[in-house]
């Protein structure tokens, strides 16, 4: 993890492009590897932790009407947290994460690993889906290392 966190800081760098995050499931846990590499300042200007509802509303731009009509764990307020994020962070690329970490929380649509991730970048806003099959803090981990992966592989795809 330390060595893939790294790496993105190193690309951003190599690339003049700065990052932000907008985390609801993993509570932090992206901003925290990115945070641990030295430097990481120079091109990661923060991260939103909207867990509630109410904070991804307020803060990361997603709408009301798409919360009551998809719900939390969903493609579109993925896509709307990372639009929101990039907006209000003011950066080249934000990734976002919805999902339920588990154990409890699923539904029968929605079971526990599933995750959305949302990423933001000057040609648009991509979502991506996921289903983590491990314990809670494994499913954190597993979107984290993954969110933080599509930032990379998506560094090389942009340049």
């Amino acid at each position: 993890m330390d060595k893939l966190a790294g790496e993105v800081v190193a690309l951003l760098r190599q690339k003049k492009l700065t990052l932000g995050v907008v985390e609801s499931a993993t509570g932090g846990l992206v901003s925290h590897l990115i945070t641990g590499v030295p430097g990481a300042s120079e091109v990661f200007t923060g991260g939103i932790t909207a867990y509630s509802n109410a904070v991804k509303v307020a803060v990361a731009g997603v709408r009301p009407t798409t919360l009551k009509r998809y719900g939390a764990v969903s493609a579109a307020v993925a896509r709307q947290m990372a639009a929101g994020g990039r907006k209000v962070l003011g950066v080249d690329i934000c990734i976002a994460d919805t999902g339920i970490a588990g154990p409890s929380g699923a539904t029968p649509a929605k079971p526990v690993g599933l995750f959305y991730l949302g990423l933001a970048h000057r040609g648009g806003v991509l979502t991506r889906r996921h289903h983590f099959t491990g314990t809670r803090e494994e499913n954190k981990m597993s979107a984290a290392l993954t969110a933080l992966d599509w930032v990379r592989e998506q560094i090389y795809s942009m340049c």
